[in-house]
């Protein structure tokens, strides 16, 4: 991997990194964050997914994670949404919510997005075995995610609770199998078989599989795409089927934007610093 961009950040390094993807069949960029601590030794990693429409520079330049961060002594590991590129697929129709942009963490099944939309597989295998290899990481990892990223950070530990020891979004997508960005994209990545669809539905997964980890979910009073896209009562009920320790907390007068995720980064960081020991 290559340095693209770097920038000194409350003592520690902002860093964009380029490198060859095999899972993706393409190049990608990605961000990080190294807390000053890193120069002494490895530190824990919060994995960050970002939503609909975004790249691994929005988190990085609106959310002002980086003061606490490196207060706390975490590295912050931000991934791009979906593969970039020339020869890429993208919506014919040049839609925000499919395609570019829009990879919505899963691994795409039909043509002909099959061919590098294995987004997933990357956030999961690819890019921790890449940066832990290559950067001052203990191993130890959190994950964190806002709307389409927040489903993908959700669905990820619901998963593979082994890899994580605590996860948190705001404004996850809770219940894509239900709502339309959901449907629009599992059935063009995944085709129209709902049982597999089910594999990247965090209320779903969580009624079957129950989860062992914390989970922190903020979500705004104020936002519009609250009860036709989010739907954070499926959750809720799955959860208390499963038992599981999941915290909802409905911030009044917030809505979906990167100002609702700078005013409560730092409780989620903290959340996680706690569990990341």
């Amino acid at each position: 991997m290559q340095i693209v961009q770097e920038q000194v950040c409350f003592g520690g390094r902002q860093i964009r990194y380029q490198h060859d993807s095999k899972v993706l069949n393409c190049s990608m960029q990605f961000s990080v964050f190294l807390p000053p601590q890193a120069a002494a030794g490895p530190v824990p990693a919060v994995y960050w997914l970002s939503g609909l429409t975004c790249s691994d520079e929005n988190f990085s330049s609106k959310a002002g994670a980086q003061r606490i961060a490196a207060e706390l002594g975490l590295a912050l590991i931000i991934p791009d949404t979906s593969p970039r590129g020339e020869g890429v697929e993208d919506d014919e129709n040049a839609a925000y919510d499919l395609g570019l942009g829009a990879g919505f963490y899963v691994n795409a099944t039909q043509a002909p997005w099959n061919q590098h939309y294995h987004m997933y597989d990357y956030v999961l295998n690819e890019l921790p075995a890449l940066v832990e290899a290559q950067l001052p990481l203990s191993g130890k990892r959190a994950i964190s995610g806002h709307s389409m990223g927040g489903h993908g950070a959700l669905v990820l530990a619901l998963r593979n609770p082994e890899r994580f020891v605590s996860v948190s979004a705001f404004s996850p997508i809770c219940n894509p199998s239900d709502c339309p960005w959901g449907e629009k994209a599992l059935g063009a990545y995944l085709g129209e078989n709902r049982q597999m669809w089910a594999h990247y539905d965090a209320s779903l997964l969580l009624m079957s599989k129950g989860c062992t980890l914390p989970i922190l979910v903020d979500q705004g009073e104020a936002d519009n795409f609250l009860a036709e896209q989010l739907k954070p009562q499926a959750l809720v009920q799955a959860a208390k089927q499963a038992n599981a320790d999941l915290t909802l907390r409905m911030q009044p007068g917030y809505d979906h934007s990167y100002y609702f995720i700078a005013s409560f980064i730092e409780d989620h960081l903290r959340f996680h610093a706690e569990h990341l020991g």
